[in-house]
């Protein structure tokens, strides 16, 4: 809603801010104040950037083919299955009373 009032603002109006400013914070202060928040900016663009790239990386990643560390993994992961169920079955066996 405020932006419609930004883009009317006319030359009386701006003068007024400037002049605003210069009181406020001083002559000597501005080209500090210009210079910090050019370097905000610089590193808020940096960051913002750089979080849309680790977007697009991750998305690219799950697409991609499995690594070599990954397919190993998951090769352990199965072989740790399979003994965790071979387990189950001798504790099953030993739990169970003897019939005979």
């Amino acid at each position: 809603m405020t932006a419609p009032y930004i883009a009317n603002l006319g030359p009386t109006e701006l003068i007024l801010i400037v002049l605003v400013i210069v009181l406020l914070f001083g002559a000597s202060k501005l080209p500090e104040l210009a210079r910090g928040s050019g370097r905000a900016l610089r590193i808020f663009k940096a960051e913002t950037k750089g979080l849309m790239d680790d977007d697009d990386d991750d998305d690219d990643a799950t697409k991609s083919t499995k690594t070599q560390a990954q397919l190993e993994l998951e090769a352990k992961q199965r072989d740790l299955a399979q003994r965790q169920a071979e387990l189950d079955a001798e504790a099953e066996k030993l739990q169970r009373p003897d019939t005979a």
